[in-house]
C-alpha cells in the first residue's frame, strides 16, 4: 500500500484545499501550510511558493481577500479571508469532487464486463496468460 500521496493527484485541487481551510476561518500562509500537513496526517506538504501562487490566483478570481493583521503577536502577518465568490467556488468544487471521486474509483478499480461470458484473462503483450 502506498505511504505517500502523489503531488500529481493533489495538484488540481490545491485551490479547493485552501478555500476549504479559509471557509473555516481567516488564516495566514504558514498556518495554512501547517493545517494542510495536519489534515493530511503529515502525508502531504504544500510548499510556500505553491501556496503564494494559489493566493495570487484566488485573489485575482475574487475568491479571497487579504488584510494585514496586528503586530501584537510578533511580526506583521498577511491574513486571507474567503469571499462570497470563494464560498461559491468551494461549494462547486466540492460537488465536482464528490462526483469525480466516484467516477475515478470506477475507472481505477472497476472490472470490464466480458460479453462472451468467459472469465476475463490478463494479457501480456499479445499472448494470453
Amino acid at each position: 500500500m502506498a505511504t505517500d500521496i502523489s503531488k500529481d493527484l493533489i495538484r488540481g485541487h490545491t485551490d479547493t484545499i485552501v478555500l476549504n481551510i479559509l471557509a473555516q476561518g481567516d488564516s495566514y500562509g504558514y498556518q495554512i501550510a501547517k493545517t494542510v500537513r495536519m489534515l493530511s496526517q503529515h502525508q502531504y506538504e504544500i510548499n510556500e511558493a505553491t501556496l503564494y501562487t494559489i493566493f495570487r490566483r484566488l485573489t485575482k478570481a475574487d475568491a479571497i481577500e487579504s488584510y494585514w493583521g496586528d503586530e501584537s503577536q510578533g511580526s506583521r502577518r498577511k491574513y486571507y479571508h474567503i469571499t462570497n465568490a470563494g464560498q461559491t467556488m468551494l461549494t462547486d468544487a466540492q460537488a465536482a469532487w464528490d462526483f469525480a471521486k466516484v467516477v475515478i474509483d470506477e475507472l481505477v478499480t472497476g472490472q470490464v464486463p466480458n460479453p462472451s461470458g468467459k472469465p476475463n484473462v490478463k494479457v501480456a503483450g499479445d499472448e494470453e496468460i
